[in-house]
């Protein structure tokens, strides 16, 4: 089982003809992931070959879905270009968009946001500013090593990628259903809000552990919908203990002011929600393992 992506999964990448997006299309067909196409209007017609594998590039989504029924698109479309990119995927209505791409304008993310919504919301968006989402042994719609873990009964979702990659590998030998990095600029798609209800739904997701990071009140609101809505055992981490406050920290958003926002917040806010917090991963991980018995 896994939540938004499975083997059945069929990807197109745009931006694959770019130097990002062949390094990292290259690395999820090594993970098993079927990817179907690129999109690039310049060099509609052609293909491209990934060690034997003839990808062909279409001009456009529509026309990828309809040649391919691909219902992942994968985006790694440079900042000033994603909008556009992203709205076109909205307007195609492919049912799952991944934005990878890092320096996206917080308005052109609001913008295509609301667009998404007032379509209807028939594409879930995941990012942007996000390694993706993985599901170990089946497939890998990012950036997320596929080596550093196995399929098992873990949920992840994160907003930082390198804490992604740490939780992952720090619970290797348990495995997880599926990872989600949901990413950290100030305004995302796909929410923890969003993956904690689907790995409640997934039977085979035994515990969740939920990343977050100072700044904004995303965990805060996760924490009271767990208190409301997940019955299966949720552990947390929140990076940025030692962040000094009023400082703004690396990623967007993320900044301290009094108590709002502070990783001391979302930590009280968590454990009043019965969410066991740790200090650091490695302290997280061995929460995860105390609860599972492993």
């Amino acid at each position: 089982m896994a939540i938004f992506l499975t083997k059945d999964s069929k990807v197109i990448v745009q931006g694959m003809t770019g130097a990002t997006g062949m390094k990292h299309t290259k690395l999820m067909l090594a993970d098993g992931t079927n990817i179907v196409g690129g999109v690039n209007p310049r060099k509609a017609g052609t293909s491209v070959d990934f060690d034997g594998n003839e990808v062909p590039v279409f001009g456009s989504v529509k026309e990828a879905m309809e040649k391919t029924g691909a219902n992942v698109s994968v985006l790694f479309v440079p900042p000033a270009f994603s909008k556009a990119a992203v709205v076109e995927a909205i307007d195609a209505e492919i049912p799952l968009a991944v934005v990878i791409t890092e320096g996206i304008a917080v308005h052109d993310s609001a913008a295509f946001w609301a667009y998404a919504n007032a379509k209807g919301n028939k594409t879930r968006i995941i990012g942007p500013n996000c390694p993706g989402l993985i599901t170990p042994g089946q497939s890998n719609a990012g950036i997320i090593p596929g080596d550093i873990t196995k399929p098992g009964r873990i949920g992840l979702v994160s907003k930082s990628g390198t804490l992604t990659y740490q939780m992952m590998y720090e619970l290797r030998d348990i495995g997880f259903s599926s990872a989600v990095g949901i990413g950290g600029d100030p305004v995302i798609g796909t929410t923890h809000i969003d993956a904690l209800a689907a790995f409640e739904a997934d039977p085979e997701t035994d515990l969740i552990v939920m990343i977050g990071e100072i700044g904004g009140d995303a965990e805060e609101r996760a924490a009271d919908f767990i208190a409301k809505s997940v019955t299966k055992p949720v552990v947390g981490y929140v990076a940025g203990f030692t962040a000094p406050e009023g400082k703004t920290m690396g990623h967007a958003g993320a900044i301290v002011s009094g108590s709002s926002g502070t990783a001391q917040a979302k930590k009280e806010a968590l454990e009043a929600a019965g969410v066991k917090v740790g200090k650091t991963p490695t302290e997280t991980a061995k929460l995860a393992r105390e609860i599972l018995g492993a």
